[in-house]
């Protein structure tokens, strides 16, 4: 009896993929294990190992083939004894694309519509008629401050003639017709009631590029589609915009002390294989150090799960990873970080950026975790903040070491100071905890032996 080959469930969040490549084709021989098949999620690539034996008789879905939903068949394979060719013929054509089929006008007849039990009566007319906007139902391309002179006036912009670009409604259009005694607002509120709120439902994604598009002169731009792992970053950050009460903290730390640390080890570090063994850089100290700021604080060490808080016992700090040229990002986790050495740390974050660049993480290794770091001190950036990355309650933004003129004992001296902020979800913690959370990380960061011992 042939066997269905379905998309697999790469991880326990995944509801689609992209079939990346086909290992196999069609009348090949196929033992379990053998890899047949790359599968790309948001975030990785990964191989699909054959479970049974048999002859790969149909691919059902083509390489190249975006969003394919988990379960979905992908492929048969014929088992030993069995008619390849009528088992393929069998199986059914290949979708094009993973979309949900098209009805035909010509096959699909519409529901009717119920007919009422009683005629109701229409409601009478109004005493005075009003204007009626141009299109019903068409939406009136206006510049900003066209829809706010419109909106403080009463006017109705869609009885006003845009005379910009493609019919758009400018500041100018809606001076004219309050000039010109344009028709107010089409509907007014009844006396001694308070106007209803309207309602306004967002754009479609179609609706929304051609209002954008509108902006803009053709052959100007070039359109960039998102890919999947953009997609789920814009979903993700829009979702914990909206939805995370968030508050943020600062503090400048010293890390001169660090500095020097840091070059003494790496002098020290033993060769293996012709090379050092470990190379330490700053964001190494800056893991182990946040690591064991939230043992210091385990009260911050917690995410959020909804009607209540999940107290973690060890910190496993994600590290922010830029990827494809800055278009998409990665947070590969080094798990039980309080742990582990400053060379650990270093080996394993570079092992992970590597294999992050190249969609080669597994999802356990960049799936759950106590916090995230983000640090832009490379590209030179003083201090940002950083967007929390559900179910976190933190993250922290790294900004660069330098020189900076302060004050200590009354005397202004130079020291390298690193401009850090933490992001704090303020339904998991408050003020006063992210604070201790910080000064912890502070007191760490500031003497860089403690990290050693």
């Amino acid at each position: 009896m042939s066997i269905e080959i379905l998309m697999p469930a790469l991880s326990p969040t995944m509801e689609k993929g992209n079939l990346a490549k086909w290992l196999k084709k069609e009348g090949d021989k196929v033992a379990p294990g053998d890899v047949i098949a790359e599968i790309e999620t948001d975030k990785a690539t990964m191989e699909v190992e054959a479970i049974d034996e048999g002859t790969l008789a149909k691919i059902v879905v083509p390489e190249g083939t975006v969003d394919v939903p988990v379960n979905q068949l992908i492929a048969v394979l014929a088992t030993d004894g069995e008619d390849v060719k009528a088992v393929a013929a069998g199986s059914g054509a290949a979708p094009a694309k993973a979309e949900a089929p098209k009805a035909e006008a010509s096959k699909v007849e519409a529901p009717k519509a119920p007919e009422p039990a009683a005629p109701v009566p229409a409601p009478a007319a109004p005493a005075a008629p009003v204007s009626a906007p141009a299109a019903s139902g068409a939406r009136v391309f206006a510049s900003p401050l066209a829809r706010r002179l419109a909106k403080e006036k009463g006017i109705d912009l869609s009885v006003v003639k845009g005379s910009g670009p493609r019919g758009r409604v400018v500041a100018a259009d809606v001076v004219a017709a309050l000039a010109g005694g344009a028709a107010k607002s089409a509907v007014a509120p009844a006396v001694g009631s308070a106007p209803a709120a309207p309602v306004v439902a967002p754009l479609s994604n179609s609706a929304l590029l051609e209002q954008v598009k509108a902006y803009y002169e053709p052959g100007t731009y070039e359109e960039v589609p998102l890919d999947a792992m953009r997609r789920v970053i814009a979903q993700r950050m829009t979702e914990a915009r909206q939805t995370v009460p968030t508050f943020y903290l600062t503090v400048d730390c010293d890390v001169d002390a660090l500095l020097k640390l840091r070059e003494e080890l790496n002098k020290a570090a033993p060769e293996k294989d012709g090379k050092p063994a470990y190379k330490l850089s700053v964001n190494d100290f800056v893991i182990k150090a946040y690591a064991l700021a939230f043992q210091q604080v385990p009260d911050a060490n917690q995410v959020w799960g909804g009607d209540r808080y999940l107290k973690l016992k060890h910190s496993d700090i994600g590290v922010a990873v830029a990827i494809d040229g800055g278009k998409g990002l990665l947070t590969p986790i080094i798990r039980k970080a309080e742990t582990k050495t400053l060379s650990t740390i270093s080996n394993e974050t570079r092992d992970f950026a590597a294999r992050a660049r190249n969609k080669k993480l597994m999802p356990h290794e960049y799936q759950g975790g106590s916090s995230a770091i983000s640090n832009l001190g490379m590209f030179g950036i003083k201090d940002f903040t950083a967007i929390i990355n559900p179910p976190h309650a933190t993250i922290l933004a790294v900004g660069t070491s330098e020189q900076r003129a302060v004050v200590k004992g009354g005397q202004l001296v130079v020291a390298t100071q690193m401009t850090v902020t933490v992001s704090c979800d303020h339904r998991v913690m408050d003020g006063a905890m992210g604070a201790q959370l910080l000064t912890a990380f502070k007191q760490i960061i500031e003497k860089p032996m403690s990290m050693l011992v």
